[in-house]
């Protein structure tokens, strides 16, 4: 059985590696570019098993190198991207990777003959902004890409080419926030954690329990074929109940082995308060039903942290104000910070970020009144019961047409498109059937009905690098049924990338 990876030299691709390599009687191709170090760690650490490996250098964007890698192989997994902050620095690599290269692979996958079975590796962060009024999400949900995030839109229209795509047996899971060993060095490089709303959900899993996942799938489907138990589908990879926290809380969660909080060194107007991207999922059982992988919490990681990077137990010896200043606050020169956004007065990024850059004047620097989800207040100051929150069986989910589980019927489509603000054309067909769609703007498109269920809805952001939904969510009650959460109904502004990836806005007229 041959197996082609993408993205093996990233955290979950080198722990997905580590576990397939177990399976026994496979070989692997894997997908390398020709200046990543890293792949010299994959050959120290696999010396024994070199024979059964492959490498095959280039980019994923060569159609010559897609079709080099799937030759006779069984099996491809997709878990290539370029992700945050490289994709905030590197906007251009990105589109390459994240969606020119998802569909020159899919052509290629679509060509051969036979096919081989295709993964593919998404996010969550397709979802956008979250917060308390609608913590709890699942695949079904509308994709509201939050503005200026150029990985999650990129990802968005990959995950579409594979889900329109005539590739007969292939998945799609939508990767969550992941724990890894290098969240150290990738954090304190670039002000990406300032995006973190301290209020947001976030669901983690580790890089090992994702890596797991992989090889669990690839071997069941091995011994005996899954068929649609598992394929034709798109998932939510998530760690389980046990892992779902808030942005403040995984960053307390860090400062305690440096004996500090989150209180210790951030103040509450360091951070974004909303525009970011994350939530629980509804369905995160679905998958360790069937493969058994949630392992790790994130309690687990960071004792595992803690005894992998020992000299950070030296932090607990230096003033607290001494590592605010030098550690953190240092990144406020980060172009990815919301200090620098604020001093250089970049306007677009500060209302996308927070409404306007009054609301953030406004905000406290003192945490003693700024309300958080882990001390039972919600975003008004109001009390809430953070621990019954976390219950899934309080969880409350946004309209999307159909119930959790409810069997889907032509009609289900119907009620989507209208709910969307548009009309389903089609007169009949089946789910997996290319359906014809008119959206709120009198816009017809081809989707499959999967696909729409899946979440997808064409609007502007699937052509231009842009974003709409002040306008959209004023006639799309999907849309508004979230947006609403964050954004007032008052807010009429375009966010959209200039040919330069410079963050621009447009007050929309009437």
């Amino acid at each position: 059985m041959k197996i082609a990876l993408t993205g093996v030299t990233g955290n979950m691709g080198m722990q997905a590696l580590n576990e397939c390599l177990k399976i026994p009687n496979t070989e692997y191709k894997l997908l390398v570019l020709p200046n990543d170090k890293r792949y010299k760690k994959i050959k120290r650490q696999h010396k024994k098993d070199l024979k059964r490996i492959e490498f095959v250098f280039g980019n994923v964007a060569d159609k010559s190198i897609c079709e080099r890698l799937i030759k006779d192989v069984d099996y491809v997994v997709n878990m290539a991207a370029v992700i945050p902050p490289h994709s905030d620095q590197h906007p251009e690599l990105a589109i390459e990777c994240n969606e020119v290269g998802v569909g020159v692979l899919v052509d290629v996958i679509e060509h051969a003959n036979p096919q081989p079975k295709f993964i593919h590796i998404s996010t969550m962060a397709l979802y956008g902004n979250r917060n308390e009024k609608h913590l709890w999400g699942r695949v079904g949900d509308p994709l509201l890409i939050s503005p200026f995030d150029l990985y999650s839109l990129t990802k968005m229209r990959g995950e579409f080419k594979v889900l329109e795509s005539d590739i007969k047996t292939k998945a799609v899971i939508r990767q969550t926030a992941m724990l890894h060993s290098n969240m150290l060095s990738d954090n304190m490089s670039d002000g990406l954690m300032f995006h973190t709303c301290f209020n947001a959900p976030l669901e983690w899993a580790t890089a090992e329990d994702s890596g797991l996942l992989i090889a669990n799938i690839l071997k069941q489907d091995i011994q005996k074929d899954l068929g649609t138990q598992f394929w034709g589908k798109v998932y939510n990879l998530g760690g389980g109940l046990v892992n779902c926290v808030t942005g403040y809380d995984v960053l307390d969660d860090g400062f305690q082995i440096i004996g500090g909080s989150t209180k210790n060194f951030f103040e509450p107007n360091f951070n974004a308060t909303r525009n970011f991207h994350g939530l629980w999922f509804y369905d995160s059982n679905v998958l360790d039903d069937m493969f058994h992988y949630q392992r790790q919490s994130t309690a687990d990681f960071w004792a595992q942290f803690k005894k992998t990077h020992g000299y950070m137990k030296a932090g607990k010896a230096v003033p607290k104000s001494w590592i605010k200043r030098l550690a953190i606050m240092k990144l406020f020169k980060s172009p990815n910070s919301v200090k620098y956004w604020y001093k250089h007065k970049d306007e677009a990024k500060m209302i996308a970020y927070f409404g306007s850059v009054s609301e953030y004047e406004k905000l406290e620097r003192k945490w003693d009144n700024f309300p958080l989800l882990k001390y039972n207040e919600n975003s008004n100051g109001e009390f809430v019961d953070y621990n019954k929150l976390k219950k899934r069986e309080n969880a409350v989910l946004p309209n999307i047409g159909y119930r959790y589980n409810e069997e889907i019927t032509f009609d289900t489509l119907k009620t989507i498109a209208q709910l969307h603000g548009g009309k389903l054309l089609s007169d009949s067909g089946d789910i997996t059937d290319r359906l014809e769609w008119e959206n709120s703007d009198g816009e017809r498109f081809s989707a499959k009905g999967s696909t729409v269920l899946a979440g997808h809805w064409l609007n502007p952001s699937y052509r231009d690098y842009c974003w709409d939904f002040d306008r959209l969510a004023k006639k799309d009650k999907i849309y508004a049924d979230i947006w609403y959460d964050s954004h007032d109904l008052d807010e009429d502004y375009f966010y959209y990338y200039d040919e330069k990836f410079n963050a621009k806005y447009n007050k929309i007229k009437g």
